[in-house]
C-alpha cells in the first residue's frame, strides 16, 4: 500500500524518535518468513523492549540521516526488518536468537556506537550478556563470601550443639 506524503513524514518522525534514543540498530532480510513466525518475532521484540518494524528503505535512510547510524544507510537494500533498541544488546540478541531457529531470517548488518557491524559483528554483539545478566552475576559474586561464611558459622554451631548433647 502506498503512503501519501503526510504518512511518510509521520513514519520518518516516528522512526527518528526511536533512533534518537537508540544505542543499536540491526537490520535483517526477512523474505519468505511466514506471518505466524513474524508475529512470534514481534512478540519477543516487544518483551525485550525492542522497536521492530518493516520499513521502506528510503524512509529508514531519512530517519538515520545526520545520526551516528548514518553509515548503516549503505546496507539498506532489499526487503529488511529494522530492530532498534536503547539497550546495546537487545536488538542484536532478538534477531540473532530468532535467526538460529528460522533460516529465512538473515542478519545483514547493524550499527553500534557509530560503527557499522557486519553479520559476524552483530552475532558477537548478541553473545554479550545483557545488563541484567551482568548485574545478577555481580550480585552472586558479591554474596558468595557472605553466604559461605554464614554456612560455616551454622555448621560450627551445629557441631557445638552435638558435642554439648553428647557430653
Amino acid at each position: 500500500m502506498s503512503l501519501n506524503l503526510d504518512d511518510k513524514k509521520a513514519v520518518v518522525a516516528e522512526v527518528s524518535a526511536q533512533v534518537a534514543n537508540a544505542q543499536t540498530i540491526v537490520v535483517a532480510q526477512y523474505a519468505g518468513i511466514e506471518v505466524g513466525n513474524l508475529t512470534v518475532l514481534r512478540a519477543k521484540a516487544r518483551d525485550a523492549g525492542v522497536y521492530l518494524r518493516v520499513l521502506k528503505n528510503t524512509l529508514a535512510r531519512r530517519a538515520v540521516a545526520d545520526t551516528p547510524f548514518a553509515g548503516l544507510a549503505e546496507q539498506m537494500t532489499g526487503p529488511l526488518i529494522y530492530s532498534i533498541s536503547a539497550d546495546p544488546v537487545s536488538a542484536a540478541k532478538v534477531l540473532s536468537d530468532f535467526a538460529k531457529t528460522n533460516d529465512k531470517l538473515v542478519l545483514k548488518a547493524g550499527s553500534y556506537a557509530g560503527k557499522v557491524l557486519d553479520k559476524a559483528g552483530v552475532q558477537a554483539l548478541a553473545s554479550i550478556p545483557s545488563r541484567e545478566e551482568l548485574l545478577s552475576t555481580l550480585l552472586g559474586v558479591m554474596q558468595a563470601p557472605v553466604s559461605s561464611f554464614a554456612g560455616a558459622m551454622a555448621a560450627l554451631a551445629k557441631k557445638r550443639e552435638e558435642e554439648a548433647a553428647a557430653a
